[in-house]
């Protein structure tokens, strides 16, 4: 097995854990490498402004680097907050005894207005430790601030990247994010090429974060050995998902997220993972094609904190019979279902452990069943829906759903109704997992056939 990548990064902490080394070690997890920390400064912010800055000593700082790379070592490195010229000085003394790639982001000011960087520590950082970086990633203001050039335009962006790559770094990438436009273009000058890399530009204001997460992705890649133009291509893309996925904390400007796509794959696997052992199951039991309705049945598993059918893995095309026993249509995939995943989408804002279900076909003797094995059971009239209801497409099951949850009292395991013109008799079955769903199918199905016989 390969040893994981190993980067640095050298920054100030963020007590509201959007910006800073907080925002740096989630993006180095995201990446799977392995995240290492030289705090310079410790601040006290939050969403909407910096109250307190602290500087830790130099030779502290100093000697947070030089441990780790003695012991642990280092793939790459990230500088953001260095505020003083002395923390740049100790700093840009260990950076330059290491033979890695090495991203420095120019931080001097932060979203609340905030001074990040001294401003007699802007000639220490472009003097000393410019010419050891591998890749420098000011945005608009700060390179208008090194350099002079008032940026309006690409072409501006291009100007001060020439003024910057004169200071010694190998590559300069200009970030155009805060440029008017419905696009964001961020230039990247490297080995006498330009490169314009454009993106969708995202209307939030949880945007707390982007220049960290940015400086540290590349970084990330870098020491995964990308070639500079592939870091920064693909630190760009993973800076527009974290964007994406906001978190509208606080009253200021939000964090981005930059775990958040991580987390929620691992679920949607999980999620496929758990509908495959449960179809698994299905298939020795001889006596579950009998609860199959006419129409199909589905089963389907959400992720957590879903609000839509395509945070909802299911079996597109339903599951149906096949002579004595049953088939499903496809692979289970996410938004294959639209009735029963919002019957559970439904159910999880008043349970968020229950996030499983799945329809049979339901009958007198079926509900008897269900009481007599201790399932509790709720029930809504589809003839009592209201016009307003059926008027728009997909309300039916949602408002069905809320009635019976309403009833119980909480959720019940079965949620049943008895049809209306064109609709046959329906009923779910509720879970946390599709195993908890299946074993309750199973015993109504084993029981069903046993009193039929």
């Amino acid at each position: 097995m390969n040893m994981v990548k190993r980067v640095l990064t050298v920054a100030g902490s963020d007590s509201g854990g959007g910006a800073g080394i907080q925002a740096d070690l989630k993006t180095f997890a995201a990446h799977g490498v392995h995240g290492m920390s030289a705090i310079t400064c410790i601040t006290a912010q939050n969403t909407e402004k910096v109250t307190a800055i602290q500087p830790i000593p130099a030779e502290i700082v100093r000697e947070q680097i030089k441990v780790v790379v003695e012991d642990i070592g280092v793939d790459a490195v990230k500088t953001g907050m260095l505020f003083s010229s002395e923390i740049i000085e100790a700093v840009s003394d260990e950076l330059s005894n290491l033979n890695t790639p090495i991203v420095v982001d120019p931080v001097a000011v932060a979203k609340s207005g905030a001074i990040l960087l001294r401003e007699e520590a802007v000639e220490a950082l472009v003097e000393r430790l410019f010419p050891l970086a591998t890749v420098v990633t000011p945005n608009i203001h700060e390179a208008s601030l090194l350099t002079g050039v008032q940026i309006s335009s690409t072409e501006d962006m291009v100007s001060a990247a020439e003024k910057l790559a004169a200071k010694g770094p190998k590559a300069v990438v200009v970030k155009g994010g805060h440029l008017p436009g419905v696009k964001s273009v961020d230039i990247l000058l490297y080995a006498g090429n330009t490169y314009m890399y454009e993106s969708e530009k995202i209307e939030t204001k949880n945007t707390h974060g982007t220049g960290c997460c940015f400086a540290s992705a590349i970084a990330s890649n870098l020491a995964k050995g990308y070639r500079i133009p592939q870091a920064v291509r693909m630190a760009q893309r993973f800076v527009v998902e974290a964007v994406r996925r906001g978190l509208p904390l606080g009253r200021g400007h939000g964090p981005i997220h930059p775990t958040g796509r991580i987390y929620e794959n691992g679920c949607r696997m999980e999620a496929l993972k758990s509908l495959r052992q449960a179809l698994d199951m299905l298939k020795d039991v001889d006596e579950f094609p009998n609860l199959i309705p006419e129409s199909g049945s589905n089963i389907v598993t959400a992720i957590e904190d879903a609000s839509e059918p395509e945070q909802v893995a299911s079996i597109p095309g339903r599951i149906v019979r096949l002579g004595d026993g049953f088939k499903p249509v496809s692979e289970p995939w996410f938004g294959g279902s639209k009735h029963v995943a919002k019957a559970v989408i439904t159910v999880m804002k008043h349970d968020p452990s229950v996030r499983s279900a799945m329809n049979i076909r339901v009958d007198e003797n079926l509900l008897k069943i269900f009481e007599t094995l201790n399932l509790s059971v709720s029930f809504y009239d589809r003839a009592k829906e209201p016009a307003e209801v059926k008027r728009v497409e997909g309300m039916t099951i949602p408002w069905g759903v809320e009635e019976a949850v309403k009833n119980a009292g909480g959720v019940p395991d079965i949620i049943y109704h008895l049809g209306d013109v064109g609709k046959e008799p329906m009923a779910l079955i509720f879970g946390e997992t599709p195993l908890d769903v299946v074993r309750k199918v199973i015993a109504i199905a084993k029981k069903a056939a046993g009193e039929s016989n």
